[in-house]
């Protein structure tokens, strides 16, 4: 399967005054490339109890996934399958919040960098559609691109 969209990351602009912050996402001025006609038709978070929890690798044919982290940091990880030195790694948190887009095709996870972080997904497939479209990878099949080192 040739992928033509990339993984990718889009910024949001979020507004803030003294009662708080507004943070949107998934509307129609995200300018999603390809995507823009691609209904969501789940949405859910998962809650990592701590730093350092991976969740993936996992790999949908057909599913487009948003995330953005409401929550603490987590570092994303998405790998073509077909060709693995094509990696995508990207950097999220509810302090500098962005999108990130993973199209089908991609083998997709992330670990929190921080406790108690809170993901946010929105998914163009139902459960049940996901469930039949989805394949499970060993999270250290690639290597290890979960442990943060030092620079």
């Amino acid at each position: 399967m040739e992928n033509t969209i990339k993984p990718y990351t889009q910024e949001i602009n979020t507004r803030g005054d003294d009662r708080g912050v507004f943070v949107p996402f998934l509307n129609s001025t995200n300018q999603l490339p390809d995507a823009t006609n691609l209904m969501i038709k789940r949405m859910y978070y998962v809650y990592n109890y701590g730093k350092g929890v991976v969740r993936g690798f996992h790999f949908h044919r057909k599913e487009w996934k948003y995330f953005i982290i409401v929550n603490g940091a987590a570092k994303f990880v998405m790998i073509n399958p077909d060709k693995p030195e094509e990696v995508f790694t990207f950097i999220s948190s509810s302090r500098r919040p962005n999108m990130i887009v993973v199209p089908p095709g991609f083998a997709n996870g992330w670990v929190s960098l921080e406790d108690e972080t809170i993901l946010v997904c929105g998914s163009t497939s139902s459960f049940e559609e996901s469930v039949g479209d989805d394949q499970r990878m060993d999270p250290y099949k690639w290597g290890d691109f979960w442990t943060v080192k030092g620079r």
